[in-house]
């Protein structure tokens, strides 16, 4: 089974977990915000030291390739590319709605009595009423194409007809409101977990699909558009 340290920076959540397989051997996460920068390199280190291994035991890094925040991303492809060109092992990239995907799956599974054919739509918080989503099915088999959404009360109601929707993450909290219809299903506390990561990566990993080091890049979906200064007399 490959060792692999996997990285999840694309929202506020800074979560780190080694694993084998598809068991993780130790984890580290922190909802804090703007500490990705501070933290991520030094829960590597000690999810790495907790399982009683090396960096040199590693056979690849994971890293969620996005979309999510634009610094968030930088940081934990910029920490994920580093390790792999220092130990010269492949580096792996999950997409992070995917990712979360597998997660409510995973959360569901034991539900008592689960509707025939629901579809899962992870949403990371966009500002505004915009968000980054997609949907996914009971396969995590992605069906509606990934996009950078303004939500109001028509979105998804072509698969509202015929689907049961659970929608979670950071940006589903604000929709609430707004997706007020019976078919459309909240879950609270489901966030980007390495847990989830982790299993993707492992399949990524058994099929040889590794990301270019040189060339490869965090999956932004919009482009990053950079604030006014507010420092006192610049304009």
């Amino acid at each position: 089974m490959p060792l692999i340290l996997n990285i999840e920076t694309a929202t506020q959540v800074c979560s780190v977990g080694l694993s084998n397989g598809t068991e993780i051997l130790s984890i580290r996460e922190s909802h804090e915000k703007n500490i990705h920068a501070a933290r991520v390199t030094v829960f590597c280190e000690e999810v790495i030291r907790e399982a009683g291994k090396t960096m040199h035991n590693l056979d690849a890094v994971s890293v969620s390739k996005g979309p999510g925040s634009y610094t968030g991303l930088r940081i934990g492809v910029s920490a994920a590319k580093g390790f792999c060109f220092a130990l010269d092992i492949p580096l792996i990239a999950v997409p992070t709605l995917q990712s979360m995907a597998m997660g409510a799956l995973w959360s569901l599974e034991n539900s008592p009595k689960p509707p025939a054919s629901p579809l899962y739509c992870p949403m990371i918080d966009a500002r505004r009423m915009e968000v980054y989503t997609a949907l996914f099915d009971q396969q995590n088999n992605e069906v509606r194409a990934t996009e950078a959404l303004i939500v109001d009360g028509e979105s998804f109601q072509k698969e509202i007809k015929s689907n049961v929707i659970y929608y979670f993450g950071d940006g589903a909290e604000k929709c609430r409101e707004v997706l007020d219809h019976e078919h459309m299903i909240y879950l609270d506390d489901l966030h980007p977990s390495t847990t989830s990561l982790a299993v993707l990566a492992n399949a990524k990993f058994l099929a040889g699909d590794f990301e270019d080091l040189a060339y490869f890049e965090p999956y932004y979906l919009k482009d990053f558009i950079a604030g006014k200064p507010r420092v006192k007399g610049l304009r």
